[in-house]
């Protein structure tokens, strides 16, 4: 058994012949909205460049970046782990799922996975995740994952011309035992 994998994906590291797969993602400027903000155009080669440098990487502090592949060997997103405090024993999570794979609950098991690691490898007790309130399929998918809404920070986001409010999800470790059967 391999603990990466699940029902539809597995997780692996980024692999410096990644670069063409983060090259073409971030030619998408909607998702680059939805996630962050829109960056300017990067080149190839910075992106090959990155990807060689994360393709050294190991768990560094908590924070980790995998690639999310299906079981055709096809890239299909990432997630990676920042803002981890082992002290209070707390991480944040940000995933990214390709449009052309959207909706298809890839995310939401390279969510579970990354989540299984992190409270029962790692020690963490809570996740929290910020979502635009524009952003209504990471809304709805962290909703069906059983995270509570844990606040809002009014006018935080800002996109496109217009400001949006931070939805804050957390789960903790006993709620995400709880939901998963131990």
């Amino acid at each position: 058994m391999n603990f990466w994998q699940g029902k539809k994906v597995r997780l692996r590291a980024i692999e410096p012949a990644d670069a063409t797969f983060f090259f073409d993602w971030n030619q998408d400027s909607q998702r680059a909205q939805n996630l962050d903000f829109l960056w300017p155009p990067t080149s190839l080669a910075a992106v090959i460049e990155w990807t060689r440098q994360e393709s050294l990487k190991r768990l560094e502090n908590g924070a980790y970046h995998w690639v999310i592949e299906n079981f055709a060997g096809q890239p299909v997103g990432s997630i990676d782990t920042h803002h981890c405090d082992l002290h209070a024993g707390t991480f944040s999570y940000g995933v990214d799922i390709t449009e052309a794979h959207q909706r298809q609950g890839y995310a939401s098991e390279a969510i579970s996975l990354v989540l299984r690691y992190y409270f029962d490898e790692l020690r963490y007790q809570k996740v929290t995740v910020p979502v635009h309130s524009n952003n209504i399929p990471s809304l709805r998918l962290h909703e069906g994952l059983g995270f509570l809404h844990e606040g809002v920070h009014r006018r935080m986001g800002y996109s496109g011309g217009q400001y949006y409010d931070v939805v804050w999800f957390g789960m903790t470790v006993e709620e995400f035992r709880a939901r998963n059967n131990g």
